[in-house]
């Protein structure tokens, strides 16, 4: 890399955010040039920022990594998105490569290994942290029967995960209409169809798959 590269970093834990951005700043080749640590607001600043590449999480508040890495890659597909997560179960890792994401490391990578990945990545290649690339070429070796095929989750429209994450998170029909800009029956509709397609009818029940999917923290 001849010139600093600009990255974005989205991740909901402050501490954990902070480490990291010590981290990528003592590298005199990158400059961390914005932080976020909710998806809605990574969309906004991978606009307003123009990073080269962004770090992204994947359970955070609000829109999750995948939707997040889905959007900004549809509005802006110059920019490079690298996974940075503790997820290395096939179904996050399928989702995050499916939705654009340009590489996957996991959580334990050492400094070193992240640099690595970052370069690999601004120079147009797919980084997978070991463990990743290991799970991926099994499955492709398998004819596709090592990544988990499409079960009810896929069913989901990027409306209705959102609604899910944020009936995780507690919040009512209005608070959510209000927070979407839609009309309480449009909720109603949306909180319907995921309860249908996900064979779940209550809101505790949703709760607990939006955390089995690691849309919302337990913590």
């Amino acid at each position: 890399m001849n010139q600093k590269q600009r990255i974005l970093l989205v991740e909901d834990h402050t501490l954990l955010r902070q480490g990291i951005c010590s981290l990528l700043s003592s590298d005199p080749n990158i400059e961390v040039v914005g932080e976020a640590d909710n998806g809605k607001d990574a969309i906004r600043l991978a606009g307003s920022l123009s990073p080269t590449l962004i770090l992204m999480d994947l359970s955070m508040p609000g829109t999750n990594g995948t939707e997040s890495i889905r959007e900004i890659k549809k509005r802006y597909p110059a920019i490079k998105i690298m996974v940075l997560t503790v997820h290395k179960a096939e179904e996050y890792i399928r989702e995050a490569l499916h939705a654009g994401s340009d590489g996957y490391v996991l959580k334990h990578a050492t400094h070193d290994e992240l640099i690595l990945a970052i370069k690999s990545v601004l120079n147009g290649k797919t980084y997978l942290s070991p463990d990743i690339a290991e799970k991926v070429v099994n499955g492709y070796l398998d004819g596709g029967k090592g990544i988990n095929p499409a079960s009810a989750w896929d069913t989901l429209t990027l409306r209705e995960r959102e609604v899910l994450k944020l009936i995780a998170e507690g919040q009512g029909n209005k608070h959510i209409a209000s927070y979407l800009c839609v009309s309480v029956k449009t909720v109603e509709k949306h909180r319907s169809n995921l309860m249908r397609k996900l064979n779940l009818h209550n809101a505790a029940v949703l709760t607990s798959y939006a955390i089995e999917k690691g849309m919302v923290s337990m913590s």
